[in-house]
């Protein structure tokens, strides 16, 4: 890679006392499994929240969309706070937010709001954008510059350790593993039925009151425990480049749409998981719930055998075997039936494992001074998260609540990865 600037780190003190960074590196690595947290238990709140709020499939994926737009919304006013106030503050504000949308999910059960709701996930999406931005960087340059690989992909596995952990403690707290018809709903008298969608609602109380004061009390350690504050500076001076100006770059714009059509698809897959396991698996919702923990463990266990991989393959290659791939277990999850529905989408949560921050790196190689710029596209190219899975749930409520043929959504956005890791990829020098 061909850069201009060279990044130089400025610390209080020796930067490769390891021993100096373990505690503050110990919370940076915590923020990694909250927001994972976060994330993975969208998956168990869009089948709940269905419920309980009587909604339709496109509805419930405004879930999603709360979250995901406010990553979008929020990707450079997080940036300027965390280049005006430090790594510190933007963490700690990113975590009261966080815990503000949390608590809120109390008055939202309480009076079975949705559009509460909604609000709640916003405000925690612009928390986990804050925690994001800043945590990411910092978990790189805490420490010794050459482990800083070492450092991030230790600290992303914690992000993968939530994707297992959350389904189990949202089945087990969350999903109450009860469900009724439309004509069953419609036999029931009013107050009856009231009573039921409070009952469902006021499951998700308990969880997100807990996980609010977890978040609260990370807050005031961090507020109280001395981090070093690590500045970056150009040797050059500051950095050029030009966020549009970014854009000329074609194997760049080809990196922003496929990885706005890689988040889309991987939110779409984990937001119907549990539905399509009980509709095309035949599994109950606690059993199904399980089984998008296995997803979770497949997709952790799958970034660790692609890293290994990369080492042998290129990662373009990589990206598109594992592109052809995912297309054809989409296949089998539209057109098949029983427990290997299943399996399919599991499958598909080891075959995207790497997709994320392979696309990136390959969009932000050899663009030089519009890394920094080029970087910011690809954050903001997640708001596909939002767009995605409301486009999948209304073509689901359009074939009468068949989730398989829903599934052609994410089958589409593997083909145009599968095209970036075959063409779109190629550094076109002018």
């Amino acid at each position: 890679m061909n850069h201009n600037t060279q990044p130089e780190i400025v610390t209080e003190g020796d930067p490769s006392s390891g021993k100096r960074y373990l505690l503050p590196f110990i919370l940076v690595v915590s923020l990694f499994f909250l927001w994972g947290m976060a994330h993975n238990l969208d998956s168990i709140l869009i089948p709940h929240l269905k419920k309980a709020c009587n909604l339709s499939n496109s509805q419930s994926t405004l879930i999603d969309t709360s979250v995901f737009f406010a990553y979008f919304l929020m990707a450079i006013p997080a940036g300027m706070i965390l280049k005006r106030w430090g790594y510190k503050a933007t963490m700690i504000s990113g975590l009261l937010a966080f815990a503000f949308g949390a608590f809120l999910f109390v008055p939202a059960a309480n009076n079975l709001s949705y559009v509460t709701f909604l609000i709640a996930l916003f405000i925690i999406g612009c928390g986990l954008t804050m925690l994001e931005t800043s945590a990411n960087p910092y978990a790189a340059v805490l420490g010794n510059p050459s482990k800083a690989t070492s450092r991030l992909n230790l600290a992303a596995s914690f992000n993968g350790l939530a994707a297992m952990v959350a389904p189990l403690i949202g089945g087990l707290f969350i999903l109450s593993g009860k469900s009724h018809t439309k004509e069953e709903l419609a036999a029931m008298t009013e107050a009856s039925r009231n009573s039921y969608f409070l009952e469902e609602a006021a499951s998700v109380k308990t969880p997100y009151i807990t996980l609010g004061v977890i978040l609260l009390v990370i807050a005031v350690i961090f507020y109280f425990i001395h981090l070093p504050e690590i500045k970056t500076k150009s040797v050059d001076g500051e950095a050029k480049g030009s966020f549009f100006g970014a854009l000329r770059h074609k194997h760049l714009r080809w990196a922003v749409i496929a990885q706005f059509f890689y988040v889309g698809a991987q939110v779409c897959v984990t937001s119907f998981f549990i539905r399509m396991a009980q509709q095309g698996g035949g599994f109950d919702e606690k059993t199904a719930a399980s089984y998008l923990a296995i997803y979770g463990l497949l997709f952790t266990v799958g970034r660790f055998a692609g890293t290994a991989l990369l080492q042998f393959i290129a990662s373009n290659k990589l990206l598109a075997i594992y592109a052809v791939i995912s297309v054809l277990l989409s296949i089998v999850a539209i057109t098949g039936s029983g427990v290997v529905i299943v399996y399919a989408l599991g499958g598909l949560g080891f075959f995207m494992s790497i997709m994320f921050p392979t696309i990136f790196a390959l969009g932000i190689d050899g663009i030089g001074e519009d890394t920094k710029p080029g970087s910011s596209w690809l954050i903001m190219s997640i708001v596909g998260g939002a767009i995605l899975p409301f486009g999948m749930g209304s073509l689901i409520d359009m074939y009468g609540d068949n989730i398989q043929i829903g599934y052609s959504i994410p089958l589409v956005c593997y083909l145009i990865i599968l095209y970036f890791g075959l063409r779109g990829y190629k550094i076109i020098h002018k």
